[in-house]
């Protein structure tokens, strides 16, 4: 097979020297104003007047911050799925059916040819920034797997599909690049992800496949689904990089650590959403993420505390500031302006500027006033497992009110750990002490137990989140396990699917 890596070396000498010559701030008023030109003839760009705006302040004054139900309230719904010049020019060709990783409500965020155009880019810049890290590295001497969902698209329309994101990427890629990327269309239009699992397990042995991308927990899958097949054979002897987004890292480093000593593959983390491709690691995993500035979307970022304010103050790369959480906003080639994505972001470096994902607006916990992040609640659960000397395999938490009792409650953790075996008890004690230590208004909320019961914890056994994602429908790589589920109603539901009695916290039969 031919090794594209010279080739793509001498592209990253280059692209490395353009980053490091352009202005972040310059290249983001660049693509906002790129922006609003190629969409000022659609019925969104002439209701706001986008042929009239100069500036980020005017773009602020003109267009209101929006979430999904907004645009599809205002402007999708009635023609959906045929979308002709309402939000991007022309008709828009794709739509990525995701659900938020809370509400569980089905969503279809539209997918332009600009926006694929600009994921392709973006890809290459993952490769672009591990070869500015890792120069001995051959990464296109082989295969790329890209192990997502399902790419069987449904034809909404006469030229308009929907399915997963990855599967619109499979069908969209160019022809030149089919023979390096793995798995072979047929293959992945196959819906059965068990058998799926079982064909990607035998040709992992054959194939020479130096570039694997995924969600970390169905990788770990595969990995334990060729160690059962191995028979003494190295997995993956090819891989050079291993690239993972979606959910966070910091949960699964130590699972990975034994097959990346054994493949010798380094690690760069994305941030990819259904919205648009938004940073990349180009430095160590300590350093955050790279805001990918010049790639057709302009991002904001609103203070996390002024979420539900009517005007709430809205930086950006201009004016934005380390140590703030935000929630991240964004314009895109997608047909979205103003749009709030769902995600919370904490810059840690201007230059850059560089980010690390801390969760989502929906992510917080939030049901007694405690105001939990994501980022908090799964450091605390990381660092209660990891006392004990186990490791957690995925995890939920959620919710419980009781009415009898005017309304108190407290939160219910299920927790899949793996390693050895674990003390729920114990698990939830350290939990509880961890976000009183990092979370004034949880603490508050806690004290003497006025206002929040404790935390339990329920143990998962081994492979529960696995199946109970297989019963919804959501197997396989675009899908992930929801850390938090805010909906009070939906997290008793999901507490029923478990056996487990909501008022005890108590597994049923047990």
């Amino acid at each position: 097979m031919l090794d594209a890596t010279p080739l793509m070396k001498i592209y990253a000498r280059w692209r490395i020297a353009r980053l490091k010559r352009r202005s972040p701030r310059e290249a983001q008023e660049r693509e906002l104003m790129k922006l609003l030109h190629w969409a000022k003839d659609t019925r969104f760009g002439k209701a706001h007047d986008f042929a009239e705006i100069r500036t980020v302040e005017d773009f602020q004054a003109a267009v209101p911050i929006a979430s999904y139900e907004d645009y599809w309230r205002d402007w999708w719904r009635e023609s959906f799925p045929v979308h002709d010049n309402i939000t991007s020019p022309g008709r828009t060709p794709h739509f990525a059916v995701t659900s938020g990783t809370t509400s569980g409500k089905t969503k279809y965020i539209p997918v332009t040819r600009e926006m694929i155009a600009s994921n392709k880019k973006a890809a290459v810049d993952v490769v672009v920034h591990h070869l500015a890290n890792h120069p001995d590295s051959r990464p296109l001497a082989g295969k790329t797997f890209m192990m997502g969902g399902s790419t069987d698209l449904v034809e909404q329309a006469p030229g308009v599909d929907s399915g997963d994101l990855s599967g619109i990427a499979v069908t969209t890629q160019s022809a030149w690049t089919k023979p390096f990327a793995y798995p072979p269309t047929d293959v992945a239009l196959w819906e059965d992800w068990e058998k799926k699992l079982d064909r990607f397990a035998r040709d992992a042995f054959e194939e020479k496949i130096t570039i694997w991308t995924g969600t970390p927990s169905w990788m770990l899958i595969l990995i334990d689904r060729m160690r059962e097949i191995a028979e003494g054979r190295p997995l993956f002897p090819n891989l050079e990089l291993l690239v993972h987004g979606g959910v966070s890292w910091e949960l699964y480093r130590e699972r990975f650590a034994p097959f990346l000593a054994e493949t010798g593959a380094k690690t760069r983390e994305v941030y990819p959403a259904s919205e648009g491709f938004i940073a990349v690691a180009d430095r160590a995993y300590e350093d955050g993420l790279r805001l990918i500035a010049d790639n057709g979307i302009f991002f904001e970022f609103v203070p996390l505390e002024e979420l539900d304010s009517d005007n709430p103050t809205r930086h950006w790369v201009g004016n934005l500031e380390t140590g703030q959480d935000y929630a991240v906003v964004l314009s895109s080639n997608a047909g979205l302006y103003a749009y709030m994505v769902g995600d919370t972001v904490r810059f840690v470096d201007r230059d850059g500027p560089r980010l690390k994902i801390t969760g989502r607006t929906s992510y917080m916990l939030s049901a007694f006033g405690e105001h939990l992040i994501g980022s908090e609640i799964e450091t605390a659960v990381h660092d209660a497992a990891g006392d004990q000397g186990v490791q957690v395999a995925e995890f939920t938490v959620g919710p419980v009110l009781h009415a009898e009792r005017g309304g108190r409650g407290g939160h219910i953790y299920l927790i899949e750990t793996e390693g050895g075996s674990a003390d729920a008890d114990r698990l939830a004690k350290r939990i509880d002490e961890r976000l009183s230590e990092v979370n004034d208004d949880y603490a508050a909320h806690r004290a003497e137990g006025t206002g929040m019961e404790p935390p339990r914890v329920v143990l998962v056994g081994e492979g529960g989140f696995e199946r109970w994602m297989a019963s919804q429908g959501k197997s396989g790589g675009q899908h992930k396990v929801p850390r938090v589920i805010a909906d009070a109603d939906r997290f008793r539901a999901m507490l029923g699917d478990f056996g487990v009695d909501p008022e005890s916290g108590e597994q049923q039969g047990q």
